[in-house]
């Protein structure tokens, strides 16, 4: 495949375009292999993650008592995993994945899954904290169209900006400050 042909692709990975400067150009090949890879890391993590919130869901439900059946089933399996995959698998995180599953139900069944995961798994851990289901939505927007990183995800939802700018009648100076704080966080 010749290069014009390459850069026509709609499937390639890598975006090339020859600016005449060799390293630029590098640079530029590099960090869109970089930024591809973990896109795709990414996505296998956050879908990972919802399918074993379903699994354990699908067998919680299963269980006369389905709160202790569930917590025996969560520290059995934990116990299991971190045995043959280390520590990722803690108990807490079989708790995240199962509430992650629980909060975002659909995020999956869209025609193309991979298009509705937009976010990094820190991100969802991080709106889990957040049980107002209108606040949630909002944050999770706000930070694909600011494009919040999670330690200003995290602060925003600390500092709770969504119920700042609902109560305030004047919404320019609270919306200035959170901008001001997100530029700090570079």
């Amino acid at each position: 495949m010749n290069l014009e042909k390459a850069n026509n692709n709609k499937d390639m990975i890598i975006k090339y375009q020859n600016t005449d400067n060799v390293l630029e150009d590098v640079c530029s090949i590099i960090e869109s292999a970089r930024d591809y890879a973990y896109q795709s890391v990414n996505i296998a993590l956050v879908e990972r993650n919802w399918f074993i919130g379903y699994r354990i869901a699908e067998e919680e439900l299963k269980g006369d008592n389905r709160a202790d059946y569930g917590t025996e089933i969560i520290k059995k399996l934990s116990k299991e995993l971190k045995g043959k995959y280390g520590k990722g698998f803690e108990t807490r995180n079989l708790y995240y994945f199962l509430q992650f599953y629980k909060t975002f139900p659909n995020i999956l069944h869209a025609v193309n899954a991979k298009s509705n995961i937009l976010l990094s798994w820190t991100h969802y851990k991080i709106l889990l904290q957040v049980f107002d289901e209108k606040a949630r939505d909002w944050y999770a927007k706000e930070t694909l169209k600011q494009t919040w990183s999670t330690r200003t995800l995290q602060r925003n939802i600390s500092t709770q900006y969504y119920y700042r700018l609902l109560k305030s009648q004047i919404k320019e100076p609270v919306i200035k400050e959170i901008k001001e704080k997100n530029i700090q966080d570079g």
